[in-house]
């Protein structure tokens, strides 16, 4: 039976490798820590090299450690998915979904559909990291990502939810005093607010509705941050005007409290894509996760369907 992979030993390494401890990844599965210690013994003799540095202090992933952690992952995840749908069980979804989405996004739309989806699927749990920093759902061992963003990594399964547009906005205050930009040449003497994560941050590409006609402009910011909700209370006090992803400013632009400027004229929309790690098979659970973002969020008032 030399050939049969291990995946107990395997399953065991991937928990040690993402905790960084024998003991706690002997905790987490449950079973004693000379059993940890024994299987990964046992998968570097059968691979003939560590995949381990151990000293008294630390525990860390050898370059070849590293180099099959994410394979082993997606080994795991396609044998569950396997096992999932040829189970019973998978008409009920149950486990737990390990899922990424930027912050902003997450705390106002998503964690406010989490309890009809627990009511839905009580079988179902999710474990939700909120960052606006790029990350990597393969290595991070992620079921499921929200990516507002063009995607760069083809080789992730992609579904897009829908489109958000830009639009630039400030408060009525700050334009009664300095005037209501019509033509983007005219925001060299606006104060603007820059968002860091964007491709070029200090370089704002306009395309005219009608005519298609393109300006650029370099804008100089007084705040710069990785996230645009940060800008929401000098924006509202008055202090500037920022290019603003619509769903974050829709309740302000309603309640008056932002108005939109230069409406002839756009920044491109941006995609809200459902992303997946690579392979054929999901499990029912994050099929039902994905399936209930749609439902709920591509037919918000300021999502762009796709044509």
């Amino acid at each position: 039976m030399q050939n049969v992979p291990d995946l107990e030993a395997w399953t065991i390494f991937t928990r040690v490798a993402e905790t960084g401890s024998f003991a706690k990844a002997a905790e987490q599965l449950g079973i004693s820590q000379p059993t940890v210690s024994k299987a990964i013994a046992r998968l570097e003799r059968r691979l003939g090299t560590m995949l381990l540095y151990r000293t008294t202090r630390s525990l860390s992933l050898t370059p070849t450690g590293e180099s099959l952690r994410e394979r082993a992952l997606q080994l795991l995840a396609d044998a569950e998915a396997f096992e999932t749908e040829a189970s019973a069980g998978a008409l009920e979804p149950h486990g737990l979904v390990r899922m990424n989405a930027p912050m902003s996004f997450g705390l106002k739309y998503l964690a406010p559909l989490f309890p009809a989806f627990f009511e839905r699927y009580p079988s179902v749990d999710i474990d939700l990291s909120l960052t606006d920093q790029f990350v990597d759902i393969v290595s991070g061992g992620y079921d499921l990502a929200i990516r507002v963003a063009d995607l760069t990594d083809s080789s992730l399964r992609a579904r897009q939810l829908c489109s958000i547009r830009r639009p630039l906005v400030a408060s009525p205050a700050y334009l009664d005093k300095h005037g209501r930009p019509r033509h983007p040449s005219e925001l060299e003497r606006h104060t603007s607010f820059i968002y860091t994560n964007s491709p070029t941050p200090e370089y704002w590409r306009f395309t005219h509705a009608t005519s298609d006609e393109e300006y650029a402009v370099a804008v100089h910011g007084r705040i710069r941050t990785n996230n645009a909700e940060a800008f929401l209370p000098a924006l509202i006090a008055g202090q500037g005007l920022a290019l603003q992803p619509e769903y974050l400013v829709w309740d302000e632009l309603q309640r008056g409290e932002l108005e939109q400027v230069m409406c002839d004229w756009r920044i491109a929309d941006i995609n809200v894509n459902l992303v997946t790690p690579p392979g054929m098979l999901r499990t029912a659970r994050v099929t039902a996760l994905i399936e209930f973002l749609v439902e709920h969020l591509a037919h918000a008032p300021w999502a762009v369907l796709a044509a």
